[in-house]
Parts: C-alpha cells; sequence; structure tokens
C-alpha cells in the first residue's frame, strides 16, 4: 500500500485521539447521511416500496436525530438541535420519537422535505456535534452511564456503536435503495 492518503473520503488523516477520531468519524456519517439524499425526489426519499421497508428518508432521519439526541440530551440533557430548531414543527414529524423502536406502519407513512431542507437539519446537527465530540476528553468518554436500549456503557461505545457503527448500517440500506433508483451509491 502507498504511505499517501485515501484521498476519495472525506477526513483521512486526523490526529489518533480518542475524541478526534470519533468526532471525524461522526462528521464523515453526516457527511453521507447529506449525499444519501441527493439527487432524489421528495417521493423517493418517502417511498418505503409500498409498506415493505423504511424509506431513505426515514433511515437518514434516524441517524442524524440519533447523533442529535445520544450527544445532546442522552449525554448532557441538552435540547437536541431537532427541537432547539423546531424542524418537528417545521416537517410535521414526532417531536421526540427518533424512531427506534417505531412501528412499521407508522414509520412507512411518514413523509419528509425535499433534500435542501433536509440537508438543513444535518448540516446543523453537524455543526454542533462535531466540534463538541472533538473537544470531549478521554475521561468524560470514559464515564458509564445507562444509555437505553444498550444499559450501562461508556460515552465512547455509544459513540462508536450508537452512532457510527448503527449509523452505517442504516447507510448501507440507504446506498442500497440509491441503485435501485439508478443513482449512484454512497462511496464507502
Amino acid at each position: 500500500m502507498p504511505d499517501e492518503p485515501v484521498t476519495n473520503l472525506p477526513g483521512f488523516g486526523v490526529e489518533p485521539t480518542m475524541a478526534a477520531q470519533c468526532s471525524r468519524l461522526a462528521e464523515r456519517l453526516l457527511q453521507y447521511c447529506e449525499w444519501g439524499l441527493d439527487g432524489l425526489t421528495v417521493e423517493q426519499i418517502s417511498d418505503s416500496r409500498g409498506g415493505l421497508t423504511n424509506s431513505i428518508g426515514w433511515d437518514v432521519w434516524h441517524v442524524v436525530r440519533t447523533v442529535d439526541n445520544i450527544v445532546h440530551f442522552v449525554f448532557d440533557r441538552e435540547q437536541p438541535v431537532w427541537l432547539r430548531d423546531n424542524f418537528d414543527q417545521r416537517w410535521g414529524l414526532p417531536r421526540v420519537d427518533q424512531g427506534t423502536g417505531m412501528e412499521a406502519d407508522t414509520a412507512y407513512g411518514l413523509k419528509f422535505p425535499e433534500p435542501a431542507e433536509f440537508s438543513k437539519y444535518t448540516r446543523a446537527v453537524s455543526a454542533a456535534v462535531v466540534p463538541r465530540i472533538a473537544a470531549m476528553s478521554d475521561a468524560y468518554l470514559a464515564e458509564t452511564m445507562r444509555i437505553r436500549p444498550w444499559g450501562m456503557v461508556p460515552r465512547m461505545e455509544a459513540v462508536l456503536h450508537g452512532l457510527i457503527g448503527h449509523g452505517n448500517g442504516h447507510l448501507g440500506r440507504v446506498s442500497l435503495a440509491r441503485e435501485l433508483y439508478g443513482k449512484k451509491g454512497l462511496a464507502y
């Protein structure tokens, strides 16, 4: 392998600290969320394939809401961007629910805004969360707390599994769904 950094993905070469790595992975995850909606119509974003699966919009919304909710509310009991900026009211979507454990019929019935509007939320979450994670100390990340539905876990596990690992699973479905629409899948 060459010693040159990979240049087709954003963010390689960040310093090797837990906070810097977690921050960059969160930033990349949210960038992929934005790219996942690129070039799609409102109909495509909200399509559940006749009630067979979550829509692209649901998967992206769930990922961004989870990042926002865990970093703000779960970690520090602060208001998430979702509520601070009234996206629930603006979009007519659930105020508190972020999709975890949502009944299938409810999830399949959600309608999402067009990509440019959706990106306002994704970008606002990225602007709030990425520097916040970058500033987290090792002690803060190592602190164990109760996080539903996982139980007692350190914050770093919540970030690495709950946000990054789990979020990329949803983005895999987004990538496949994009290809079913004849669009390019996500580059990861």
